[in-house]
């Protein structure tokens, strides 16, 4: 087949989820004999030679991507409360890369069009104009729910009710929009379940994320044990929400002792304050690391303390894969096929993280089996093989005008 992919940013290098799944879904696909093209938005105005995909893929797929200021002012953010969008969305739409869309469009015929997310959807009438391609959603997590939970987290009333204005915003948005593709992809079963409470009468196919995994390959000789680890980008407001109420919540703990092990944060646009939270060794804010593999081989449990979001975490896959002991909430785990205690620990709250940490820093042969349990689970479930033979599949059944994934 002759697939186009539109992406709201840049999925090379693979430094978080969104672009770890995309690039992964370009390369199956590619690897699988599919004739491939990339047209991708770039919202921080870097440097493309930085953010190629290597040359091996640049000689199998057609890849085109266009800077956009997707800047947020406080006078924007003014003039959208009298909008019924959210600038959230909004400011991903330009003009321009439209019409460079519009003209990819018209020198290409394509089986199926992929959009990556609600920020390219905004192109879906130019696309759906212009093309007579299948036009399928993949929700990398249903947008309204992170706003909605991020409210929910809000004690001051003005943000709590401004969230709050901007996940009926995006919930309005996407029960319009969704219903206007052919199809919809899914990662989890709970999105799946959601998508059909808010009325969505397309075919939903749920197939998870999926990873290389002969790139994942752990060595326990060089990990440290015990230590404690996040990794991920903390421009995504449900990751930063989240381990500034990890560093709040246990800070004393780390270093009077009470907890006595060493916590490594790493990932993207840190926020200059999280510095505040280093102590001389116990807290370390690493920022931005070379090789993120390499970073998560090093260290023995993962937390991912999150209390907003929606969508599956690329990330908890990753660390599976990486035969990581991993303590998570249970919304951080959402969409994964689990079993509490046995390839991962739930904890909810301070006291169950207390908890769960003190268990696993003074047992390391159970953190060493949770890894090796967690490693089966991706096997099953998250081989990128198999991801992108369901999903081609499903691209046929949308092709040939079948139904066989519709709702039931």
């Amino acid at each position: 087949m002759k697939i186009l992919i539109l992406s709201h940013r840049v999925p090379f290098p693979q430094n978080g989820g969104y672009a770890i799944v995309v690039a992964n879904t370009i390369k199956g696909l590619v690897n699988s004999g599919h004739d491939v093209s990339l047209v991708a938005l770039n919202a921080k105005r870097n440097s493309h030679a930085s953010r190629l995909p290597d040359e091996d893929l640049m000689g199998k797929i057609n890849y085109r991507a266009y800077d956009i200021d997707t800047t947020v002012t406080v006078f924007g953010v003014a003039v959208n409360l009298f909008s019924k969008t959210s600038f959230n969305i909004d400011r991903y739409y330009d003009p321009e890369f439209e019409k460079l869309l519009i003209r990819e469009l018209r020198n290409s015929d394509y089986d199926i069009i992929q959009f990556e997310g609600l920020y390219v959807s905004l192109y879906l009438p130019a696309v759906r104009k212009h093309s007579k391609a299948k036009l399928i959603y993949r929700a990398h997590s249903i947008e309204n729910q992170i706003w909605q939970r991020l409210s929910q987290q809000k004690v001051d009333p003005f943000k709590k009710s401004y969230l709050r204005m901007h996940a009926r915003r995006i919930k309005n948005y996407e029960q319009q929009q969704l219903n206007k593709f052919d199809a919809v992809v899914v990662f989890t079963q709970q999105d799946k379940l959601t998508l059909l409470e808010y009325g969505i009468k397309v075919p939903i196919e749920v197939i998870p994320v999926g990873l290389r995994l002969d790139q994942y390959v752990a060595d326990v000789s060089k990990t440290e044990f015990p230590s404690l680890f996040f990794l991920g980008s903390l421009d995504w407001l449900p990751n930063r929400e989240g381990m500034e109420w990890f560093l709040d919540t246990f800070i004393k703990d780390l270093t009077d002792g009470d907890l006595p092990v060493k916590l490594y944060v790493a990932g993207n646009d840190i926020p200059e304050r999280f510095d505040d939270y280093e102590a001389l060794g116990k807290i370390f804010i690493q920022g931005e690391v070379d090789n993120a593999l390499e970073f998560v081989n090093s260290k023995s449990i993962m937390i991912v303390p999150l209390l907003s979001g929606g969508g599956m975490r690329v990330k908890i896959v990753e660390g599976m894969a990486m035969q990581k002991c991993i303590i998570s909430t249970s919304l951080g785990a959402e969409g994964i096929n689990f079993t509490d205690g046995h390839d991962i620990l739930i904890a909810n709250d301070k006291d169950e993280f207390f908890d769960a940490i003190t268990r696993c820093i003074t047992d390391e042969e159970f953190c060493i089996q949770l890894g090796k349990n967690a490693r089966l689970l991706a096997e099953r479930e998250h081989d990128v093989n198999v991801v992108i033979k369901n999903l081609t599949c499903f691209y046929d059944a949308c092709c040939n005008g079948l139904q066989a994934a519709v709702n039931n």
